[in-house]
């Protein structure tokens, strides 16, 4: 059994914001299914190609998101390497994502939270939305809402982890990764050779 971890901010204010995105990543892998309230958050369970998932959204604002994780985990006796926290990262342009087992938490409130409460060993699917530059900006920058150009960027993110997400439990992380950025950068196709136009003979 996996956790999967989307972490946002509760409220109509901030749906569709940046730092809400690992909210938006939960939505499009659970699709239709419905949630209900429990352990500070809004919980669904599903089964992914053989695998069962919860699905977890934590109600308790960024800064304490750690309550409902460690509540989720204890419930379900679900270790930390079997979860799997969708977050908001500045330092990855839109359109990019990055998994990793651990490490710090880069001035995340939310992850700096999971982690006093359960420690650093659980999984983390960094999914860009680039940097404003300055950072005095920073707060206004996560709290925004995408514009409509850069929600287009986002749903191809989501169709790629929705599409490829089984590859994590069935290959590898690094296998999903790897199939992510490929379906969000495809090759371009190799122009055809011009051929040398015939002189009749």
């Amino acid at each position: 059994m996996l956790l999967l971890v989307g972490l946002g901010n509760p409220g109509p204010e901030y749906a569709l914001t940046r730092h809400n995105i690992g909210f938006m990543a939960i939505d499009a892998l659970a699709g239709a299914v419905s949630f209900t309230s429990k352990f500070h958050g809004s919980v669904a369970n599903a089964t992914i190609e053989g695998e069962k998932v919860v699905f977890l959204k934590p109600q308790t604002f960024m800064n304490l998101s750690g309550k409902s994780v460690q509540a989720a985990m204890a419930f379900y006796k679900i270790p930390p390497e079997n979860v799997i926290v969708f977050h908001d990262e500045l330092d990855l342009p839109l359109g990019k994502i990055r998994i990793k087992q651990g490490g710090g938490a880069n001035g995340h409130n939310g992850l700096k939270d999971i982690d006093q409460m359960v420690g650093v060993n659980y999984w983390r699917i960094r999914l860009g939305i680039g940097h404003p530059g300055m950072k005095e900006q920073v707060h206004g920058h996560v709290l925004s809402k995408f514009s409509a150009d850069e929600m287009a960027e986002v749903e191809k993110v989501m169709k790629a982890l929705c599409a490829k997400m089984a590859l994590f439990w069935q290959a590898s992380p690094e296998v999903l990764a790897s199939k992510v950025a490929l379906a969000l950068n495809p090759p371009r196709p190799n122009k055809p050779e011009k051929k040398e136009p015939s002189d009749g003979i």
